[in-house]
């Protein structure tokens, strides 16, 4: 494949999913995140405080307390289990013991309050824990799960620390699925070239892309190829050599 004779190849349309996966800001999530943590906490001390006034006159019934929002670690599972959230029972009190799930005790019962389990509950729908992200990501990109750490701690996947857990957004993962079905790494586009008989050095087709004679996208510092346009650059290349 000689530098001299450049190939045109078709400027694609910008990809949305793509665009949308570059809008994903952890430190913008992270600010919003702590602007609604401190109004949630606040509504939760009044909460606690009632119940706490309720316990020192002998009030603190049951039924007062889950009418105040307070839910004991049973009643908290079979809501979060309602709501969707796929978790077994030992590894929801494995949050609370680690302190990922805010508890608070009233007398010497710990209780979980319906503001934190409502709060959590949307976390799981807009966001995935790193081991979810990477099995739905794996379905899609051959990646073990080493290397996905790898990609989530130098940052080309978005991730956000809230309490003592990691989290990854659902729509960073919708978009690095729609990339890995749709796009080739470098690696792979070299391979693809290979397997229709097109041989070249993984340092000249970078230069390529240097040189924006073939059309990429920049994903988390990883240069990416559309399918169509490596067909594209296929077929083109091919009926070049046949003359």
């Amino acid at each position: 494949m000689p530098r001299k004779k450049v190939i045109e190849l078709k400027k694609m349309k910008k990809d949305l999913e793509v665009e949308k996966l570059k809008r994903i800001k952890p430190a913008k999530i992270k600010k919003e995140r702590k602007d609604r943590e401190k109004e949630l906490y606040l509504n939760v001390a009044t909460v606690v405080k009632t119940a706490q006034d309720l316990q020192k006159q002998r009030r603190a019934e049951k039924r007062k307390l889950k009418g105040l929002g307070l839910y004991t670690l049973e009643e908290a599972f079979d809501k979060v289990k309602k709501s969707g959230v796929e978790i077994s029972f030992r590894a929801f009190g494995g949050r609370i013991e680690r302190k990922s799930l805010y508890s608070v005790k009233v007398g010497r019962k710990r209780y979980i309050p319906s503001l934190v389990l409502q709060d959590w509950v949307q976390l799981y729908n807009k966001f995935y824990t790193v081991r979810q992200a990477y099995t739905t990501l794996k379905k899609h990109e051959n990646i073990n799960f080493r290397a996905f750490i790898g990609r989530v701690e130098k940052r080309s996947i978005p991730s956000v620390k809230i309490g003592t857990q990691r989290w990854i957004p659902r729509d960073a993962i919708d978009s690095l699925t729609h990339v890995a079905d749709n796009y080739y790494d470098v690696a792979g586009s070299i391979k693809e070239l290979s397997k229709n008989g097109l041989k070249i050095k993984r340092n000249a087709f970078e230069r390529r892309l240097d040189r924006g004679r073939i059309p990429h996208e920049k994903i988390g510092g990883r240069r990416f190829i559309r399918k169509e346009t490596l067909s594209e650059l296929i077929e083109k290349e091919s009926a070049r050599r046949k003359r």
